[in-house]
């Protein structure tokens, strides 16, 4: 089954090279990567015109920085895989834990595959005390409203069947992605599994963009698309 990595990407210079890298180096072999530049300016369009554009499937590029939705809404609709899979460009996942994740679906068990944090069994980075407890708050409401049983709802590693993905119209173009798409893949009643994985955080100085208002934002998607929708 061939594999989409859709990478968004704004100001990540200093790892956009890195994670092409990684990607193509996984185990999964059969793929295409496309890579959505959402307004960056810090070179990294350079770079993509350059060096990464001849070794990707495609480089998708934003004039205006929109945010990680509208990256990822550009990215999965070029998508032709048989299976979709979000990589940040940040470094924080492994792609070298591709065959992990796409096995549930590979083997006709799964439709969606999350990437949790917290399951345990891998190595995950220390970092902050209050990020974690938000995304526990966060997964916690969100499984309230969706019967899930999940524990990484904010997981930036989502696995989907393309033709499942691709029928879901995404509307948020910032962070507010996550807690839309888990209540939207919740209403088609698919086949959802989780799978530990291992998470090399990073701090702000080293470049991590959500904040509180995301948090907030996140808040407000999990009741507008569990219940007012």
């Amino acid at each position: 089954m061939k594999l989409s990595v859709v990478i968004p990407c704004y100001n990540e210079s200093a790892t956009i090279r890195g994670i092409v890298d990684a990607v193509r180096k996984s185990p999964y072999q059969d793929q295409e990567i496309i890579v959505v530049d959402d307004g960056s300016s810090d070179g990294t369009r350079e770079l993509l015109r350059t060096e990464i554009a001849p070794v990707v499937a495609k480089v998708i590029y934003h004039e205006k920085n929109q945010g990680k939705g509208a990256a990822l809404r550009t990215g999965i609709a070029a998508a032709t895989g048989d299976i979709v899979i979000i990589q940040d460009a940040d470094l924080e996942y492994d792609p070298q834990e591709y065959p992990l994740l796409v096995e549930p679906i590979v083997r006709n068990e799964a439709d969606v595959v999350f990437g949790s944090r917290f399951m345990g069994g891998r190595a995950r980075r220390v970092l902050y005390f209050w990020h974690r407890v938000g995304n526990g708050l966060l997964t916690l409401l969100s499984n309230m409203f969706t019967n899930l049983n999940l524990t990484d709802m904010e997981t930036g590693y989502k696995v989907f069947r393309r033709e499942i993905i691709q029928s879901i119209v995404i509307e948020e173009s910032r962070f507010g992605f996550e807690p839309e798409i888990t209540a939207k893949i919740a209403r088609t009643r698919c086949r959802i599994y989780e799978v530990g994985i291992s998470y090399y955080g990073r701090t702000y100085e080293e470049g991590k963009k959500i904040n509180w208002k995301d948090g907030v934002r996140a808040l407000y998607c999990i009741v507008k698309y569990n219940l007012l929708r």
